[in-house]
């Protein structure tokens, strides 16, 4: 757990494109970071990032296919898990046994269950945890927060959320066929049913429940959330949740919506989310204002969130594009402060803090309760579009069984031991 050394091996659990870009990252802007192994159930998968990593670190990272091989070895400090989002719970709570510190993409977890047990494992064992929700790593938010916490925007009174995607494109179920030479299907799998192989659910897998909360909602919304929650100083849960929806663009059979409304009623105010995919009128914030000091064209950003105070609404933009804040008859610009994507910064301060011990910015209780607002308003809508309430003593959902029913995830046998340990 951890290094009292200046050196700090990491070991890579999901070799994608987004997995691949966070190692790189961690070598490039930390000092004293070295990758000892590249874990992918898919050998397909990987051969570029050890090459690449070959060049910065002198020698050539080690392939494995299991994710135990790496945490059987002892000169492993912390791991990075970029796996589909089946996999973020169960292999964090692996990972924190085997006394390594841990950076989890986001959405951290399914279930109320597994996020408890995230909590347990990493608390028994010591590890930092470090959520990859990076806007908590961006100085525009902080400054944003401290904005609302001095009463600068009055009281707040709701909160617009937005997480509105391009549109999908036409989807068509594949038939099932023999498993791609290189992958593991079981091991992908892992704790989900079991099926055969099928390349609508590996290729897809975010239109799936057993795999993930949906593309737009759990992989986009979560960061939107996250970020929402951070600056208005991080309440704890809503008291009740609705969500409506459905497949708008193309009724086909894919089962996650591309189409959600939630309210989340967070006792004094409300926090509406507007999740989608649809309409090439929206976009997220360019490449151009992500790396700049410029703000985005608020009215067609599409994953900008608007908190509204008594004093004036503030525009918040994700991975960039600042803030600024509107009053006045004249809806003029009272305040504003730049900031750019903050993916390297977050990166950092989770080598940092496998250093010194300390609490990280995306910290796992955080990350947690931000995972479990996704998960809830997507158990509305899979319950029948019915109003959810919170028990906010226990976090648990309180009379609605469907919900409650779905909430529990049943684990293939040889998978439920972790989930339990």
């Amino acid at each position: 757990m951890g290094t009292t050394n200046s050196k700090v091996v990491l070991a890579l659990i999901g070799a994608g494109g987004r997995g691949s870009g966070v190692i790189r990252s961690m070598v490039r802007h930390a000092p004293g970071v070295e990758v000892k192994y590249i874990c992918d159930v898919d050998s397909t998968r990987g051969g570029n990032i050890i090459r690449e990593l070959s060049k910065l670190q002198g020698y050539d990272p080690l392939y494995v296919r299991d994710m135990q091989d790496v945490f059987a070895d002892g000169d492993v400090d912390a791991v990075v898990i970029t796996t589909p989002e089946h996999w973020h719970a169960l292999a964090t709570i692996r990972a924190c046994h085997a006394g390594k510190d841990v950076y989890v993409e986001k959405n951290i977890c399914l279930t109320t269950e597994e996020g408890r047990k995230m909590l347990e494992a990493a608390a028994q064992n010591k590890c930092i945890v470090q959520c990859g929700t990076q806007n908590r790593s961006a100085d525009y938010a902080f400054s944003a927060r401290d904005y609302i916490t001095d009463g600068k925007l009055g009281q707040i009174v709701t909160v617009k959320a937005y997480c509105m995607l391009p549109g999908s494109r036409q989807w068509v179920l594949k038939e099932d066929e023999p498993v791609p030479d290189g992958l593991d299907w079981d091991m992908w799998l892992g704790p989900a049913p079991l099926v055969p192989y099928n390349v609508s659910r590996h290729k897809g897998w975010y239109d799936w429940w057993a795999y993930s909360g949906g593309a737009a909602m759990s992989g986009d919304a979560s960061h939107i959330i996250d970020l929402a929650r951070m600056v208005l100083g991080d309440p704890s849960l809503p008291r009740n949740v609705f969500c409506a929806g459905g497949r708008v663009v193309f009724n086909d059979r894919r089962e996650i919506p591309d189409n959600q409304t939630v309210v989340f009623d967070m006792g004094d105010y409300v926090i509406s989310l507007e999740s989608s995919q649809y309409g090439d009128y929206m976009s997220k914030t360019s490449n151009e204002v992500r790396f700049s000091d410029r703000f985005p064209e608020w009215r067609s950003n599409s994953t900008r969130i608007e908190i509204y105070g008594t004093k004036g609404v503030m525009f918040l933009g994700r991975h960039g594009g600042g803030w600024q804040v509107f009053g006045g008859n004249n809806f003029d610009i009272i305040a504003e402060g730049v900031g750019q994507f903050p993916d390297k910064e977050h990166h950092r301060n989770f080598i940092e803090c496998i250093r010194s011990r300390k609490t990280p910015n995306s910290p796992l209780e955080q990350g947690v309760l931000s995972a479990t607002m996704i998960n809830l308003a997507n158990l509305s809508y899979r319950s029948g579009k019915k109003l959810l309430s919170i028990d906010l003593q226990t976090g648990e959902i309180v009379g609605n069984n469907e919900a409650i029913r779905l909430d529990k995830r049943v684990f293939r046998s040889c998978y439920a031991d972790t989930i339990n340990m």
